[in-house]
């Protein structure tokens, strides 16, 4: 959580602790959260994100049966890595305990971020969940899109990693062989969570009467059939993250050639030793003593295969993200369309 630069940041693992009805039997299905707390998430970022920086908050509810409840949540305060003395666990412990003294829920249940462009899967936001779900097993992470939600259409998703994922980041067996013997691909990464946003009866007429008074060049704007600038942004990051699965690609090739390489080299080392024992057997002599192969060739390092999934989750979240856009849009075009033959 030191910086705020893109998707880099790590916010600090909550202390392990439990709210009621929660145990490790009963996996969250299903996320309610106030509609009060979704806009405090929509504040924080008008008030301090601007463009790529990410703004980051903690979630705090409590967990029934299998449903759980955000009812409130609070920021991150930003500052930089010059910062030395802020103790970003005894702010967390500090705010909470300022809640409790006011009878507000303060028990941690996950916390939230915003993303840009749907840049949002990272080693960061992995590690920060991992440590949040190993804590607080019910914990989610709430990722806040504000560009989509500008096109018109709230954009508030809930994720949690997969039980698959938790033991691999577990055992930290991130090579190739590991994941393939779990069966990890970026689609098992992350798991989705149905969200209900739930408002009181008060606020639902506030929503009514707020309506009401919208006026109706404002609901035009969400026919505005202009979508380039938006589609040409996705599909750039898009083949950004393409030409760094691109390099991975070469990187684990090397890899695999210099590996099958070393391996010529070993049997072609252990034949002339064979060969070279049985000329020494031949003329009475002793053979040479048995020498540790393994010491001698030490196997080249393998690439993480971990950030290669990370970047092939961010890569389908990219396509959909476009895919979903496109398909508003075409939906737009033919009601344009139909408007311009019926007035015809």
């Amino acid at each position: 959580m030191a910086t705020r630069k893109e998707s880099t940041s790590t916010p600090t693992a909550p202390m392990a602790s439990t709210s009621p009805g929660a145990t490790l039997d009963s996996p969250v299905k299903q996320i309610q959260i106030e509609g009060l707390v979704v806009l405090k998430m929509i504040k924080h970022y008008q008030e301090e994100g601007q463009g790529s920086e990410v703004v980051q908050g903690v979630l705090l509810g409590l967990v029934v049966e299998d449903r759980l409840e955000i009812t409130n949540c609070f920021p991150f305060p930003q500052h930089t890595e010059d910062d030395a003395d802020f103790d970003e666990v005894q702010y967390q412990m500090e705010m909470m305990r300022s809640l409790r003294h006011v009878n507000i829920d303060h028990l941690h249940v996950g916390w939230y971020q915003s993303t840009y462009y749907g840049s949002f899967v990272s080693r960061a936001l992995l590690d920060s969940q991992f440590s949040y779900q190993h804590a607080i097993e019910e914990s989610v992470v709430l990722i806040y899109d504000p560009i989509k939600t500008a096109q018109g259409s709230l954009s508030l998703k809930a994720y949690r990693l997969t039980p698959k994922l938790m033991e691999i980041c577990k055992e930290k067996d991130f090579s190739a062989e590991g994941l393939k013997k779990a069966m990890i691909g970026f689609e098992h990464m992350f798991e989705e969570v149905p969200i209900v946003i739930k408002n009181s009866h008060l606020i639902n007429v506030l929503m009514w009467e707020l309506e009401e008074k919208c006026t109706v060049a404002d609901k035009h704007e969400l026919l505005n059939l202009s979508s380039s600038n938006h589609l040409e942004k996705s599909l750039q990051l898009l083949m950004d993250r393409v030409d760094d699965m691109s390099q991975d690609i070469v990187k684990y090739n090397t890899y695999s050639r210099n590996l099958s390489k070393q391996q010529q080299q070993k049997h072609q080392y252990t034949q002339r030793r064979q060969q070279e024992n049985a000329q020494r057997q031949t003329r009475g002599e002793t053979p040479l003593p048995e020498e540790d192969v393994s010491k001698m060739f030490k196997p080249p390092q393998p690439p993480p295969r971990m950030d290669t999934l990370l970047i092939a989750g961010q890569i389908n979240n990219y396509c959909q993200n476009v895919k979903e856009f496109t398909s508003q849009n075409l939906g737009k075009l033919f009601m344009a369309e139909a408007l311009q033959g019926h007035n015809r």
